[in-house]
Formats: C-alpha cells, structure tokens, sequence
C-alpha cells in the first residue's frame, strides 16, 4: 500500500488545492486503514486506500460546515472547556508514555521525520532538507513510524 502514497496525495492535492492538507489527510487515511480491525483482507487496496481518504475529506468538510453554523453561545459555553475526568486523563497519559516508547524503539531518522511531520508540520520537502535525506524516504519513514507504533500499541494494549 505505500506504493499508492505519492499518487493519492497527488490526487488529493488536486481536489482540494493544498498540498499539505492533501499529505494530512493521506497520513489520516494509512492509520485508518492499518488500525482496521476487521479480519478480512484488503482485495483491493488501492481503492480502498482512496475510498478511505475521500471519506475522511468528506468528514472533515462536514465538520467544518458544522462548526460554522454553531451558535456563538455554544464555543463560549463552559462545558465545552471542562476538565477531562481523572480516569480519562490517567489513560492519556499512559497512551503517551506508550506511543514515546514506541517512537524511541525507532532509528533516529524514522522517528524524527515522523516527530518532524506530526509536531512540527513541516512538509515532507521541508524534512527532507532539514534531514539531508530525499522526500520519498521521508515518506517512507513516516509511514514505517505510523505502522510500527501502531503495532506496538495493540500489542501493549493486549497485555
């Protein structure tokens, strides 16, 4: 499937005239696809791939026509800003102490072209520039990060 990386964010970028939100939305659909929990294997997963990422876009852009039309009263409400309960709080945080030492598990290059990416925002051009390395391998780290903490947070989560 990381064959298709380029091309679907090539066709994202086209239908929505952003490249970086076209690379946000490529990244949203591998997780989405590698999170999946169904048995069943892919048949096809170039399409699936793309019916994953059109989706997402067609989610995102139904969020932001929601939030549009929200009442002014309702951002400004308290409860929107309410802390997290203490249980859901202790949970992040031990999600982040897993996901940290999944990242540390990682090559230096793989975990800082991700670490880059995600915190940063810096476009996979700008990483690789700044690493020395060429676009395509900091796409590719990107995504070997994604599967890798993604298989490292189920397996903890089984134990």
């Amino acid at each position: 499937m990381e064959s298709y990386y380029r091309e679907l964010v090539c066709f994202l970028n086209a239908k929505l005239g952003n490249r970086q939100v076209a690379e946000d939305v490529v990244h949203d659909a591998y997780v989405r696809v590698l999170e999946r929990s169904s048995a069943t294997p892919i048949h096809q997963p170039r399409a699936f791939l793309y019916r994953t990422a059109l989706n997402l876009v067609i989610d995102g852009h139904r969020r932001n026509a929601l939030r549009q039309v929200e009442p002014l009263e309702v951002l400004d409400s308290e409860g929107r800003f309410a802390a997290c309960p203490p249980h859901t709080t202790h949970d992040h945080g031990l999600r982040l102490e897993m996901l940290e030492r999944a990242l540390a598990e990682l090559p230096a290059a793989c975990r800082d072209s991700f670490l880059l990416r995600k915190l940063d925002g810096l476009s996979h051009l700008q990483i690789a520039a700044h690493l020395g390395i060429s676009r395509s391998l900091v796409e590719k780290h990107i995504v070997n990060a994604m599967k890798h903490c993604r298989v490292r947070m189920r397996e903890w989560d089984a134990h």
